[in-house]
């Protein structure tokens, strides 16, 4: 293959809208972007794929690209010997999911980057994360494991090895994501209880969350499964978890307490230091925890750290048209350095002395620094993460000052030193609008509409329009991943489905409009066409006649962000109520029985999907409010806002039946399905009716008896 013909003869990541794979345009690696170019040039030129998989705000990737990637020497070994391909996770999370898989097999570990060797028909037969330039603590050099690997396959009899190890592993691979139980079963009973009970008992009661040691990663789904829990009857002490939790996750280096919202995880057990990037996913899942929290709990903390996000999300993350980008750097340049190396955290972390930079009264910048503790030594690097570190309570006898004059004294402190930081060289931005990823913002602005201020719902609205408008495609009734810059590109998996239509579904919920819940549904629909397998009795990630990899994976635990299918199951569940046939909520049963064994088995491991099961078990809590929203009862919003309601589906309904029917045509319905069919307003009226498996109260004018009806009835079952 001459020059002129081969593609992997240059770079050709120049040609890619990916932020991440821009960032290795210019390395002298001939990197390939993931297509059948690269692919094929792999097989006419018989030698092994060398492939790196990450994203834009990985700090390890970073540190990679630097040592290996922009050394002359390494790269004439990778260009030589390999077919070298880069992958945005971001992008394509199907290719990550597969070869992660065999990662944490063989190593018991993973990360980001990924670095996988394949053979030319995508078989890997090497496996690891990060691989620093020269040997280092037993881990090989990365120039001296290329070396290795490229001889060997140059020997027939090492080579002959090397393929029989990428099939077996193939093999497990396949058998780790594809595989399904020959005899699906009935779910364990009350799910939820178990996994209450496995949580609570696995919690750090001295610093809150889960795990020893550090790191420290947010754990969502533990925290809504303890308050269902709890709610259903549990131990009260779970409740202590769910706050003890919150508490040092709003309070310490996770969150972001000059501009709201928070980093990826903390790295270290007391949520001290956090790994500073800043993911979309991180910023709507976590306030979901903190608006659960706020209803059960009543701490107005957690509600101010949700505004404070999503001011955050609103300020820094959103395009000028509505969606939202997808990440936050870790990184960035000194302040006297604009142009200079970048370093993690300098945009987030104090001095003594920048305080008093930035705080013009004296007092003020010193009430600043005992408050998070910001001291001379520092916590990272010489500075500061900052943190709550003493209770306002101690500040205001130390200061001889009242409570309420160290909280204004705070508060100018925070404006001034936000204001400061704003002139600092700023982290780079992801600005790929991924569906899935803004469907759950959606979801939460939609959840916060409800709970705290009904201006979210605007938000959320811009948002789905947004992705609407540039990746549905409405005449084929599909969805595309990946907007940048005008660019339109990959198929959708079952993520940016199940994230999108459960955020369209709550924002019907939010706002009564049922060209979202239209929507919802039509995402429903292509879940079940294209996503849903028969025969296995489950859901893929990948769509049908999509991309054929070494194995096509299922997405059942929750990790970085909830799993596509507990989300999945949970969003066709709740569309059941408005359907007029039984498909999705066949679908759903049957996923929820073909993996009841492994759920049961680890329910927390499987969070979303156990919170699936539990729905299915109890049923949802079906609250039809009759009438025109303008027209609620001051006491409806006041309830829902406050009350922690676990399953419950908003079904709004317009008392008039002319609309009712527009209602009809618009959702293609035939017949009202049995959340609205016969449920009328009373006394003209705004009027709502609790539903349980197919138990009513009677129709009531208050949301408060309502409710109390559906508790109780959920308590005798």
């Amino acid at each position: 293959m001459s020059d002129a013909t081969d593609p992997t003869a240059r770079n050709r990541l120049d040609e890619a809208e990916s932020p991440y794979l821009r960032q290795h345009a210019d390395n002298p690696v001939n990197w390939q972007p993931w297509d059948e170019t690269a692919l094929e040039a792999a097989k006419e030129r018989d030698v092994p794929i060398f492939l790196s998989i990450g994203y834009a705000a990985c700090h390890w990737c970073h540190v990679m690209e630097e040592e290996s990637f922009e050394n002359e020497a390494i790269a004439e070994q990778l260009n030589e010997n390999f077919v070298p391909i880069k992958v945005d996770r971001e992008e394509r999370p199907d290719l990550d999911s597969v070869y992660m898989s065999i990662c944490q097999q063989v190593t018991g570990g993973g990360g980001w980057p990924l670095s996988a060797w394949l053979t030319p028909e995508g078989e890997p037969f090497y496996v690891g994360t990060y691989f620093p330039p020269e040997e280092k603590r037993g881990q090989p050099g990365f120039g001296d494991l290329l070396q290795r690997l490229s001889g060997s396959w140059s020997d027939p009899e090492q080579r002959e090895e090397m393929e029989n190890r990428a099939r077996q592993w193939t093999e497990a691979i396949e058998s780790d994501l594809e595989a399904t139980p020959a005899d699906p079963e009935d779910p364990a009973e009350d799910i939820i209880q178990t996994a209450g009970t496995i949580a609570h008992r696995g919690a750090d009661r001295q610093d809150g969350g889960w795990g020893s040691g550090g790191p420290k990663f947010p754990q969502n789904g533990r925290l809504h499964a303890l308050l269902r829990a709890h709610a259903g009857g549990g131990q009260e002490d779970y409740l202590n978890v769910v706050e003890e939790t919150l508490d040092v996750m709003a309070d310490r280096g996770l969150y972001d307490h000059v501009g709201g919202g928070f980093h990826r995880y903390a790295t270290d057990q007391q949520w001290a230091v956090p790994h500073f990037e800043k993911m979309l996913y991180d910023n709507a899942e976590i306030p979901r925890a903190f608006l659960a929290g706020y209803q059960a709990i009543g701490s107005e903390r957690y509600a101010s750290v949700v505004r404070e996000t999503f001011e955050f999300v609103q300020r820094e993350m959103q395009h000028p048209e509505g969606g939202f980008f997808s990440t936050l750097d870790a990184e960035s340049a000194p302040i006297d350095e604009p142009e200079g190396e970048t370093e993690e955290g300098l945009f987030y972390v104090w001095t003594p002395e920048q305080v008093h930079e930035a705080v013009d009264d004296e007092t003020d910048a010193e009430i600043f620094c005992d408050y998070f503790g910001v001291t001379e030594r520092g916590n990272f690097e010489g500075a500061t993460v900052l943190a709550v570190r003493k209770p306002v309570s101690v500040l205001a006898e130390e200061y001889d000052q009242s409570e309420d004059e160290i909280t204004g004294s705070l508060q100018r402190a925070l404006n001034e030193a936000f204001e400061a930081r704003e002139n600092r060289p700023r982290p780079a931005r992801d600005e790929k609008v991924l569906a899935g990823w803004n469907g759950l913002m959606i979801r939460t602005l939609a959840e916060g509409a409800i709970v705290l201020d009904d201006a979210y719902a605007d938000v959320a609205a811009d948002a789905l329009s947004f992705v609407r408008e540039y990746l549905w495609d409405d005449d084929a009734g599909r969805l595309n991943r990946r907007y940048k810059d005008g660019d339109v590109a990959i198929d959708g998996y079952l993520e940016d489905y199940a994230f999108l239509g459960r955020g369209a579904l709550t924002l019907f919920e939010a706002t009564g409009d049922v060209e979202h819940l239209a929507f919802a549904m039509d995402l429903g629909q292509a879940i079940t066409e294209a996503f849903w397998d028969d025969e296995q009795g489950t859901l893929f990630f990948t769509p049908t006649g999509g991309e054929s990899l070494v194995a096509r994976p299922q997405e059942l635990t929750d990790q970085s962000t909830p799993s596509s299918t507990g989300v999945a199951v949970d969003l066709l569940l709740s569309l059941s109520h408005f359907s007029d046939d039984d498909r999705f909520e066949s679908v759903a049963e049957r996923v929820i029985r073909t993996h009841a064994d492994r759920v049961s088995s680890n329910p927390l491991q499987h969070a979303s999907l156990t919170l699936a099961t539990d729905t299915y078990e109890q049923g949802a809590l079906e609250l039809t409010l009759v009438g025109d929203q303008s027209d609620y009862p001051t006491e409806w919003t006041e309830t829902l806002a406050e009350r922690y309601v676990p399953r419950r589906l908003l079904a709004h309904r317009p008392a008039d039946e002319d609309r009712f029917e527009q209602w009809l045509d618009t959702l293609g319905l035939n017949e009202s399905p049995p959340i609205w069919a016969g449920r009328t307003q009373v006394d003209d009226r705004p009027t709502v009716y609790a539903c349980r498996n197919f138990a009513c109260s009677p129709p009531k004018h208050d949301l408060k008896t309502a409710l109390d009806w559906g508790e109780t009835t959920n308590d005798t079952e």
